[in-house]
């Protein structure tokens, strides 16, 4: 049983809707792979767990950027999930699909079929939204989107102080109207993290012609000549190896699949051969235009009755925590944030640059790595730039699959990226210096009152400006010579080869990265399905 037709790198928030898709067809046989282990995990079911998840060495990579030098050196902490489900299994579950002007940017820098008008039906094919159906939203689909179970007081204040600066409420992001303010939604089913496992493939683990296996590193692609022929793992202590009889999907992500396309002979020709690896095919664009959103954090010290940081902290959180056991609600149920606004950081931007998110609550970081809430009642507020001008990469650090790759990201170093960031700031604080959420703070505790001028602010970002953790685009789709994948996904002169995930991104979507992630999977498995690429021979 070591030949199937397709085999998936990767049981992620993509790569869990591809198999769903595939395994559609009861005469085709997918192999499922994924490095780490289950996630049927308490804290990885309870939506306020993700705090312990942040740093978990069973369940994320723990991956770190190479030293920034326009952030005095510092090396930048990226989770990303290393179980069942992937990020998808720890991370704040915010369902935020991008604006429409994000995928008709992709289908216009010449990947037809992604445009806005193209990609809606398969948002609304993979979720069930609560709360209704109609053009914009689905019902019935795999993956079940809800608002917050609790909705604080100083939310709505928030809203209505952002309201009042002439920012449009939006009663849902997701549907005909993006931009303004409004409360977010998560991917939470009952109380519970609803994961890309969870809604794509736990339901289907009894079909026959499916094989998840876990624990299992894929160390490369296998090929013959310039056709992909299956992988290699190590499961168990041993090589493994895996035959497809029709395609090879890779769905690790952002920084994990150029890795493996790197590893196995695929990338620019330069740094395969500094490592030793022979070039099975030159593609320049592996590992290329990283992007991420760059990410600043405000505190601001409360009124008790405008954060919950009391209810889950001290003796307190025992009594939420057998709340939550109890009847899945309360504020163990909530998923990272409440509320967002998308706002532009100048009039001249055509449509919303910068996401600004608010949380009745703030978390205290140690340096040994864990995380809890603050004793003190605080509300947390933090911007990133959507649309960043600047580009990365991901290189290998040796040729060693067990070696972490080496990202490098270059933030901070492109002036309208940090003049829109700057403009975030600012507009952070005029909300939360307009009644009615003004009455609700104490003091600005972060970056404090003594960052004041453009320079203070740059300076306060270069010393602790972090990432949303919304890698993608390092093998991107198009048709330009950086290109790495056609709009069918294709990986381009690899034959029986695509990849499925974040990496695809041309450029990154307005908001949290997941649910476009997610779409990538759906459609992308689609599009496998319908092409149906021959089985080719195999020797016995």
């Amino acid at each position: 049983m070591n030949t199937f037709d397709y085999i998936i790198v990767g049981a992620g928030s993509a790569g869990c809707p591809v198999a769903r898709a595939l395994t559609e067809d009861p005469n085709v046989s997918v192999l499922l792979v994924e490095a780490g282990p289950h996630a049927d995990r308490f804290w990885v079911n309870t939506p306020a767990g993700m705090a312990k998840l942040y740093f978990n060495e069973r369940l994320n990579w723990n991956y770190h950027t190479e030293p920034l030098a326009k952030l005095k050196n510092r090396r930048m902490y990226w989770p990303r999930g290393k179980t069942l489900g992937g990020s998808s299994s720890i991370n704040g579950m915010v369902f935020i699909r991008g604006h429409a002007k994000d995928f008709d940017s992709w289908r216009d820098l010449g990947n037809p079929g992604w445009g806005y008008d193209d990609v809606l039906p398969h948002f609304k094919a993979m979720e069930h939204f609560e709360r209704r159906a109609d053009q914009w939203r689905g019902q019935g689909g795999p993956l079940w989107i809800s608002d917050p179970v609790v909705k604080s007081a100083s939310s709505y204040d928030f809203i209505e102080s952002a309201s009042r600066l002439g920012h449009p409420r939006t009663e849902d992001m997701n549907g005909e109207a993006h931009d303004g303010v409004g409360f977010m939604q998560h991917s939470i089913k009952g109380g519970r993290r609803h994961s890309a496992f969870v809604a794509f493939v736990k339901p289907i683990l009894n079909r026959k012609n499916l094989t998840v296996v876990t624990d299992a590193p894929v160390q490369r692609v296998l090929f013959d000549g310039k056709a992909a022929t299956g992988i290699e793992v190590k499961h168990e202590g041993e090589l493994r190896r895996f035959t497809a009889a029709r395609e090879v999907i890779l769905s690790g992500g952002a920084l994990n699949t150029p890795q493996l396309l790197m590893l196995s002979g695929v990338g620019p020709g330069g740094e395969l051969q500094k490592h030793g690896i022979p070039v099975v095919h030159e593609s320049a664009g592996v590992g290329q235009n990283l992007q991420d959103h760059f990410y600043m954090h405000t505190g601001w010290r409360a009124t008790a009755d405008s954060s919950y940081n009391a209810n889950i902290a001290g003796l307190r959180k025992y009594w939420e925590g057998f709340k939550y056991l109890m009847t899945r609600r309360g504020y163990l149920a909530l998923g990272s944030s409440q509320v967002a606004a998308f706002v532009k950081s100048s009039p001249d931007e055509p449509y919303a640059d910068l996401q600004i998110s608010f949380r009745p609550m703030t978390f205290q970081y140690f340096p040994d790595g864990t995380v809890a809430v603050e004793n003190q009642p605080g509300m947390g507020v933090s911007v990133y730039q959507l649309r960043p001008q600047t580009t990365g990469t991901v290189t290998l650090r040796s040729n060693r699959p067990s070696d972490k790759a080496v990202s490098s990201p270059e933030f901070l170093t492109d002036p309208y990226d940090i003049a829109a960031m700057i403009s975030g700031i600012k507009q952070i604080r005029q909300i939360m210096t307009t009644e009615p959420i003004r009455s609700r703070v104490v003091s600005e505790e972060v970056p404090g009152p003594k960052v004041r001028t453009d320079e203070d602010i740059f300076n306060f970002m270069v010393e602790t400006g972090n990432s949303a953790h919304h890698q993608g685009g390092t093998c991107k789709m198009g048709r330009d010579p950086m290109a790495v994948v056609d709009e069918r996904l294709r990986l381009r002169g690899i034959e029986r080869l695509r990849v499925v995930d974040a990496s695809i991104m041309p450029h990154l979507t307005s908001g949290n990265t997941n649910a476009p992630t997610i779409m990538i999977g759906v459609k992308g498995g689609e599009m496998i399905r319908l092409d149906a690429t021959p089985r080719r021979a195999i020797s016995a």
